[in-house]
């Protein structure tokens, strides 16, 4: 099985630097590739010179985590790609549980290892923790984080299982899988693209999952931080975008909830003084309304399948009942 761990980098020779030797370290027989999103650091001389043994690929533009990997990905030739950030400290082994997970499983498309945070190796990592899972108004929350609260790594979640969604930040997928669902949706550019992606997977019966035996540390946050209110607009928007796309059910009902929700978000960030924050949603909403139609074609192109939500929905649950842990729910 021929692995390609393809890594998008956009003004991030820092990053390399500091990462890209650990990811040669323990590549195993994998072929490593940098997708460079028309960076204008020095990002592709570092390469050339520190790192000649990895592969380089320049993308003409800067489309985003979605386009940027679509049209990379044209160019490398594997039976899985592993999409990984490239703020990622990779582990000793960290491949063979992956391998051989897909080895036996063959229905198993897309995979993520467990996610810890690189800054305090105790804890999950917020992006991505034990494995995705979402609730029916479109809010994802994981196995070791809910929200903002972060649970510390006791073994708790050190099962294999099925999920919902595979974090962008590390996501192995069948080649051949990736091709067949046409990718990454290029009108997300940014957060939430994965989730997309791998609910297009399961509506056609392939199944996601987690392998925890695979470790890697995340820094997360190194391209856009969490306090950045265009990350706010981003989430909140393809939040609406992959609700619309990909739901079963009424969908108007559940995106008029899912509105009222987001109301209720934006109240508490005026509470909160983060005004920007607020003006995010309204701008996320406005986007989203003027992407309706094309959403709509694409629904009715789409496979569906019931009862994608695991719980109807983790705002009640978590603010409303005081579940703070994936365990709890």
């Amino acid at each position: 099985m021929k692995i390609a761990i393809a890594i998008l980098n956009w003004n991030g020779s820092k990053l390399l630097q500091q990462f890209l030797p650990t990811v040669i370290k323990h590549a195993e027989d994998a072929e490593i590739y940098v997708i460079d999103n028309a960076s204008t650091d020095d990002s592709v001389s570092v390469i050339n010179t520190l790192f000649p043994t990895v592969n380089i690929i320049v993308n003409p533009e800067n489309g985003g985590y979605a386009k940027g990997y679509n049209d990379g990905l044209k160019h490398i030739t594997a039976d899985v790609f592993c999409l990984l950030n490239s703020d990622i400290e990779v582990t000793p082994n960290w491949l063979a549980p992956i391998r051989a997970t897909f080895q036996s499983e063959p229905k198993t498309a897309i995979i993520q290892p467990k996610i810890l945070d690189y800054k305090n190796k105790d804890y999950f990592e917020y992006a991505g923790a034990a494995g995705g899972f979402i609730d029916k108004y479109g809010y994802p929350f994981c196995r070791g984080r809910i929200f903002n609260t972060v649970e510390k790594d006791e073994g708790q979640y050190n099962t294999t299982l099925d999920i919902f969604w595979a974090t962008g930040a590390c996501l192995f997928i069948r080649a051949n899988v990736f091709k067949n669902i046409n990718g990454f949706d290029n009108a997300f550019f940014a957060h939430m693209e994965e989730i997309d992606l791998c609910w297009r997977a399961k509506n056609l019966d392939y199944k996601v999952k987690c392998v925890p035996s695979s470790e890697v540390y995340h820094v997360g946050g190194a391209t856009l931080n969490a306090s950045n209110p265009q990350k706010t607009y981003l989430n909140f928007r393809n939040s609406l975008f992959l609700l619309v796309k990909n739901a079963e059910g009424n969908i108007y009902t559940i995106i008029v909830l899912r509105m009222i929700l987001d109301g209720l978000a934006g109240i508490q960030f005026v509470a909160q003084l983060k005004f920007k924050h607020f003006y995010a949603i309204i701008r996320a909403h406005f986007s989203f309304y003027g992407q309706i139609s094309r959403l709509l074609k694409q629904r009715q192109t789409l496979a569906k399948q019931p009862n994608y939500f695991k719980i109807r929905s983790i705002v009640w649950e978590y603010f409303l009942k005081k579940k703070k842990m994936y365990k709890q729910l």
